[in-house]
């Protein structure tokens, strides 16, 4: 018994020393895994050191007349490595003396907390040794500036423990403002527009460095001589002009909301050059508000009756017909290959010449010319738009642009309708940069350019690569050609489907309204959607500005021909572009006190300040002014200085016409509206025509001369 009991207290007290020990370990693992974790995890990543990629800034990106239309801001990350060798020494002398001046700081600079919060707050971080405290997120460049002179900051990251992560951020500055064209560079996402097109001139080249880990994977630099930098991304400077853009917005923005349409684009394109002034690009969202969406500019779609230009075209210059050439419109309607042509307007004509047929942009009068003169060779029709370029890309630089569509003869998909369909612009896809390619080659004589978006790459403000126009087609057609369609586009505007949308404009358009039924997916076009369209160039005598405007209206709108829907838009586009930069300007000088001056003037001003002046410089005057007007207008007549007086009628746009920028303003902000200004000197043009109505804080556009 005496050994039984003797082994049995042995295997007792081996079991309980095992489990003691067992407890120990455990107790000892629980420790280190939740009480010295963070220390020890620190520890870990501070060993482990490893190249890194520094990012190169982003270029910016520049309209042609100098404003930013997207660039890199940087933002900061900030924690606090609470380890930090310098901030530990002498048991933390340095934090003590510093944290209260620290705490204040920040209380004051990012007033989201008290000072004794921010206190309590870096006291919390230092007792618990955080190597990857998170002090604040997004810091703007302004407030980190002042932060890096706060005490105990400005010690270093060294002694402070500070560490600030940069990161750039992508802003476009006008927001709605060409923003499908521009594009965005995103992070972890895909890039459009400008910003993809040019993204290798853009991005720089990356730099490298040697950098440790600390706790929570922060990087921290181990020696500047380990470091390459990074060559920063070079700027480019865009054609668009940001005021005829908003311009183009605005117009197209208008019409879209109150036809509730569901998307639309505007192009205005300089003729002389080729250069894209404008592109406005705006689709419905699901809560109804429009946005820059997609880039519908550069989608084919069924262009309708504005390709009867390039039908126009074939037929004259194959000498097939004249513009005195007859052809019968059986009052909008005829029956071929077993279907039916239909005008789209109710215009009761029958024998018509064959520019009356294009002013009222008859189907049924294209169809038959085509189809009677190319029927047995559609070839020769389909060459003629092969050779404007009807069948590829525009080569804008912009990636992403769609293959157009123009059937073959001879293709599955050819039959005997083909011909005359493709006449009054179906069965074919075309973008609206075509139908602003071909309008403006007319307008340019014939001389077909490439539309371009990139005027020229900067590095560090210098011009290093400048692009210029780029002639696609030394001529697409005779000038005898050219030369009719031009008649043929001004006789739209003025006797045929534009006549009512031009008959008051100071100045003259060339044009081609557009009215085509669309299909909606396997519905077909039972739900009646059209699309809008208007096309041409102005003033038609000198041409300066080519415009196409294309809008898809929702099933069964009120309103969907081409001249009540983009017509106006057009109008509106042009309108302002001629005041802003077409118009001849005034010539306008300041009245002479010499009474048999010889040269004619014209100057304005507040009228009582001209009045004051008059007086004390003793003009001699005739003035027909009262007492309560508000502008005088002081010209010369034959009898010597004239003035007069007019007051500004409230909720419309003052004519400021010769005024000096200090007057304009003046009127301006009284009226709540927001000022532009650009050039120098007297108002020759203002954004917003005299006696249209405006609101609260509208923005007006002034030209100085």
């Amino acid at each position: 018994m005496e050994v039984k009991r003797d082994i049995l207290w042995r295997v007792y007290l081996g079991y309980i020393a095992v489990a003691v020990v067992c407890v120990v370990v455990l107790g000892k693992a629980f420790y280190i895994q939740q009480i010295q974790g963070a220390y020890w995890r620190g520890m870990s990543d501070s060993l482990h050191q490893k190249i890194e990629e520094i990012d190169a800034d982003r270029g910016t990106i520049y309209s042609e007349d100098g404003q930013m239309l997207s660039t890199s801001i940087p933002q900061f990350d900030v924690y606090i490595d609470f380890m930090a060798d310098g901030l530990r020494q002498k048991s933390g002398k340095r934090f003590r003396e510093n944290v209260d001046s620290l705490s204040y700081c920040l209380a004051d600079l990012f007033k989201d907390k008290s000072k004794a919060e921010y206190k309590k707050m870096l006291q919390q971080g230092y007792r618990d040794k955080s190597r990857y405290f998170l002090l604040r997120k997004k810091i703007g460049f302004r407030e980190y500036q002042q932060l890096r002179q706060f005490p105990l900051v400005r010690q270093g990251q060294n002694k402070s423990g500070f560490i600030a992560d940069k990161k750039s951020i992508r802003l476009n500055p006008y927001q709605l403002l060409a923003y499908r064209t521009i594009g965005l560079d995103r992070e972890n996402a895909q890039k459009v527009g400008l910003e993809q097109t040019y993204d290798t001139v853009l991005k720089g080249t990356t730099g490298r460095r040697l950098v440790r880990y600390i706790a929570g994977g922060v990087s921290v630099p181990v020696d500047d001589a380990y470091q390459v930098e990074p060559e920063n991304g070079k700027d480019i400077v865009t054609t668009l002009d940001v005021h005829i853009q908003e311009i183009a917005e605005n117009a197209l923005m208008k019409m879209m909301i109150s036809n509730e349409a569901e998307h639309g684009c505007a192009i205005v394109m300089e003729v002389k050059t080729g250069k894209i002034k404008a592109i406005a690009n705006l689709g419905k969202r699901p809560d109804g508000n429009y946005w820059e969406d997609f880039n519908y500019a550069l989608t084919p779609t069924e262009p309708g009756s504005t390709f009867k230009l390039a039908t126009m075209l074939a037929l004259l210059e194959d000498k097939k017909a004249n513009l005195n050439t007859s052809v019968n419109l059986g009052g909008g309607v005829w029956q071929v290959a077993g279907r039916t042509v239909y005008d789209s307007e109710q215009h009761g004509l029958n024998e018509v010449s064959t520019k009356r047929a294009f002013e009222e942009s008859s189907n049924v009068g294209m169809a038959k010319l085509v189809y009677n003169n190319y029927s047995s060779t559609p070839s020769l029709f389909v060459n003629h738009l092969k050779k404007l370029g009807m069948d590829s890309v525009t080569g804008i630089d912009l990636t992403g642009e769609r293959r157009p569509f123009i059937d073959k003869p001879g293709s599955k998909y050819w039959s005997n309708t083909t011909l005359p369909w493709m006449a009054f612009g179906y069965n074919l896809l075309i973008t609206p940069m075509h139908t602003a390619m071909l309008y403006n080659a007319i307008a340019n004589n014939g001389v077909m350019l490439k539309p371009y978006l990139l005027q020229s790459v900067k590095e560090d403000g210098v011009a290093i690569k400048e692009n210029a126009p780029v002639v696609l087609r030394q001529k697409i057609c005779s000038n005898a050609t050219v030369a009719l369609l031009k008649e043929c586009l001004r006789g739209v505007c003025i006797e045929g489907t534009a006549k009512t949308l031009f008959k008051d404009a100071p100045y003259t358009v060339a044009g081609k309204t557009g009215t085509a039924l669309v299909a909606n997916g396997t519905r077909g076009y039972a739900d009646r959607i059209y699309q809008s369209s208007f096309a041409g160039y102005f003033p038609a005598d000198d041409p300066q500005y080519t415009c196409v405007v294309v809008v898809k209206n929702k099933p069964f709108a009120a309103k969907f021909y081409g001249a009540a829907v983009a017509g106006p838009v057009f109008r509106e586009i042009a309108d302002r572009l001629y005041t802003l930069y077409v118009r001849q300007k005034n010539q306008v000088q300041y009245a002479s006190v010499t009474k048999n001056d010889s040269i004619a003037y014209n100057y304005g001003g507040l009228y009582e300040d001209m009045k004051f002046l008059t007086s004390n410089l003793g003009i001699s005057v005739q003035d027909s002014g009262s007492s309560d007007v508000t502008i005088g207008k002081m010209s010369k007549q034959n009898s010597g200085a004239q003035m007069s007086g007019y007051n500004v009628p409230n909720n419309q746009m003052p004519q400021l016409m010769g005024l000096g920028l200090k007057d304009a303003i003046y009127l301006c902000e009284t009226a709540g509206l927001k000022v532009n200004v650009k050039g120098r000197g007297k108002v020759i043009g203002q954004s917003v025509t005299a006696g249209q109505a405006i609101a609260k804080g509208q923005q007006v556009q002034l030209l100085l001369n």
